[in-house]
């Protein structure tokens, strides 16, 4: 149905615009396309709006003749207590396993809709384009239907890349794939890092997704840390510098959201990477990090990202030990809860304005199945706890103390009602409420979601994934691996050999001209490719059974160690090893004839740079320590540090 008005109305909405210090715009301005399916259009003047409120009228917060920040406040002016509540929830999109299914699931969805008034959600599918962009047309047009028509902010956490951890990071599918951030370290080159953000922004957008918890710049400061893969290393001035160009690429320019931008929520501030042991954050047994006198290195890795205006931060998870800002101990509590971090810190000393939101789950709860699960009774999705540091607080206790820290947005929960109640309480103001709500609303008027949020499925089966794209992501798979030793120069392999393979798909060496024969004594040469070592210290919790832990260096009954021995007592052998944490490689560097370091890279890369195809360009992004004595002594805050290390940051042939 279209409603023209106009005469009287038009006067009125003249002075309005004007009250709040925004004019109409001149009639040269492009009608912007709608997106509808059950509300009406307004014509007025020429121009075409959408009834979101449903009353035949031009509201302010439905004319895109307005600027932003005008009809964010009108919209603010509009809503119920129970609205501003649900804005404040950053949920999962239901289906599935914490989300990850075939499709959403729309009847568990409608509540959280409909009555919890939540608007931004997390997405875990990992469908093809087409199918992706379908099932968020689905959510979007269930906002729709609500009495004010607001749009939902869909995010996501990394998803070009090849780590998946459920709940920290998701795999790809018909997207462009890349190597984690730890390779863009390893080549050091800004310009490229921006260009994988102008594609993931592209493909992004393509499929209904407005939000990506990204860039992760902590610093790779404790090698045994299971999360340095999604770091750019260990060097604080090489992280800030490719964090900037990171928000640039994904934004769509360096002073804020474009209009066809992503919105980057730069994580983790701010210490992180700093866990003693490695043990993560996400665990009641990780939820302290030792950043003592070394803050300020932590703290200038995020400094480029910040100049170039992301639309959001996230905090970290673990309580800071042994520090001080501006000469006073920090609260002991995770820094979600800490004024000093986020008021202070952020907001006054590096006058970041934009959303703060949350990691997940810091509201929540840690029962005994969260602090000490059994392998009798595992921790479960339903035990997932991060409230470190304000454990015995409740949970409206925990919503006030994080709004009081300057947190705007709280991450994976739909629990509205025990803020609801510390509002009418009094225990927090709705003053308080409305500014956090301007700062989340506003983006989605930036980035035009309150004119059209759908998208067009068969343009994102086309728009995602081209070729000219995934050639470069390709190219880049090959280029960041790191060339780390190349003993009798083997490197280049003749295409045409025989290889004996462990680790790697046979298909991919024959489509790649070698041929794989089943005994090394047999080969011209061997291929082991592996993972960094790792062991399984904590399998009852939840992350601690997805999560690598414990030593770095390979031992004898390992699989690819013992691999390695058989194949070099027969032929020169290649190393290929994914660096997802800092491997210590002492005692297997001289079985390996060649040492090859990715950071993420298919079958095909490895082989390219193998046989000469393809030339590894890249550097060692953070030290390779000697020993896990030298690791066990090194001081998880500090970069580098460890004692003579085997190979130093920035090394490759």
């Amino acid at each position: 149905m279209t409603l023209k008005i106009g005469g009287p109305f038009v006067a009125a909405l003249a002075a309005l615009a004007a009250l709040a210090g925004c004019k109409l715009a001149s009639t040269e301005m492009a009608q912007p396309e709608l997106g509808l399916r059950s509300k009406s259009v307004i014509e007025l003047d020429g121009y075409r709006f959408r009834d979101l409120d449903g009353d035949g009228k031009l509201t302010p917060y439905e004319d895109w003749r307005l600027k932003p920040e005008a009809r964010t406040r009108d919209l603010v002016s509009r809503m119920t207590l129970a609205e501003k509540v649900g804005t404040l929830m950053h949920s999962t999109l239901p289906g599935g396993l914490l989300g990850r299914a075939d499709g959403y699931d729309l009847e568990a969805l409608a509540p959280l809709v409909r009555e919890k008034h939540v608007t931004s959600f997390i997405t875990r599918l990992t469908l093809p384009p087409a199918e992706l962009a379908l099932q968020n047309n689905a959510v979007q047009e269930m906002a729709e239907d609500t009495r004010l028509g607001i749009p939902l902010t869909i995010s996501s956490d990394p998803r070009n890349h090849f780590q998946y951890v459920l709940g920290a990071g998701e795999s790809s599918n018909g997207v462009t794939q890349w190597p984690e951030l730890l390779g863009f370290a390893a080549l050091r080159d800004p310009a490229l890092v921006r260009r994988f953000g102008d594609i993931a922004r592209k493909e992004y957008r393509a499929v209904g997704i407005h939000m990506a918890l990204s860039p992760q710049l902590d610093l790779l400061t404790e090698p045994r840390w299971p999360r340095g893969t999604g770091t750019f290393g260990s060097d604080p001035a090489l992280t800030s510098e490719l964090g900037k160009a990171y928000v640039a690429g994904l934004q769509g320019g360096e002073q804020g959201i474009a209009r066809d931008g992503v919105m980057t929520v730069v994580k983790h501030w701010v210490g992180y990477g700093a866990q003693p042991n490695g043990f993560d954050g996400h665990n009641y047994y990780g939820r302290f990090a030792e950043t003592g006198d070394h803050l300020d290195l932590h703290i200038q890795a995020f400094r480029g990202a910040l100049e170039a205006k992301p639309a959001g931060v996230m905090p970290a998870y673990p309580i800071l030990l042994g520090t001080r800002i501006d000469g006073k101990p920090l609260e002991q509590v995770g820094p979600g809860f800490s004024k000093q971090l986020l008021q202070n810190l952020l907001r006054g000393r590096e006058g970041f304005g934009g959303i703060i939101l949350s990691d997940w789950a810091i509201t929540r709860d840690c029962p005994a199945a969260c602090r000490n699960p059994t392998a009798a009774t595992p921790q479960q999705p339903q035990d997932i706890a991060t409230s470190w540091g304000v454990e015995n607080l409740s949970v409206a206790e925990r919503y006030v103390k994080g709004l009081e820290a300057g947190l705007d947005q709280f991450g994976g929960t739909d629990d509205v009602e025990p803020l609801l109640d510390a509002v009418n309480k009094g225990e927090v103001s709705e003053e308080r409420i409305d500014q956090s709500v301007a700062r989340i609303l506003l983006s989605k008027f930036e980035l035009g979601l309150f004119e059209n949020p759908y998208v067009d499925p068969s343009k994102a089966r086309d728009t995602v994934g081209t070729a000219e794209d995934k050639a470069l992501a390709e190219r880049t798979q090959r280029e960041a691996q790191v060339l780390l030793q190349n003993r009798g120069s083997l490197l280049p392999v003749a295409s045409g050999k025989k290889v004996w393979l462990f680790g790697m798909d046979p298909k991919a060496a024959e489509a790649a001209g070698l041929t794989v024969v089943d005994d090394p004594a047999d080969a011209d040469f061997a291929i082991i490719r592996t993972d960094a070592p790792s062991e399984l210290l904590h399998p009852n919790h939840f992350f601690g059974s997805r999560q690598k832990e414990g030593r770095l260096d390979f031992h004898k009954g390992d699989p690819a160690f013992d691999a390695l021995e058989k194949a070099s007592a027969s032929v020169p052998t290649v190393l290929a090893i994914f660096m997802d944490r800092p491997a210590i490689l002492t005692n297997v560097q001289h079985s390996a004839s060649v040492i090859l370091v990715n950071y993420g890279a298919s079958d095909a890369a490895v082989l390219d740079v193998i046989l000469g195809k393809a030339k590894a360009k890249g550097r060692l992004p953070s030290e390779l320590p000697r020993s896990m004595e030298a690791v066990e002594a090194q001081d998880p805050a500090v970069p580098d540090d460890s004692r003579d290390p085997l190979y130093a940051r920035g090394a490759g042939l």
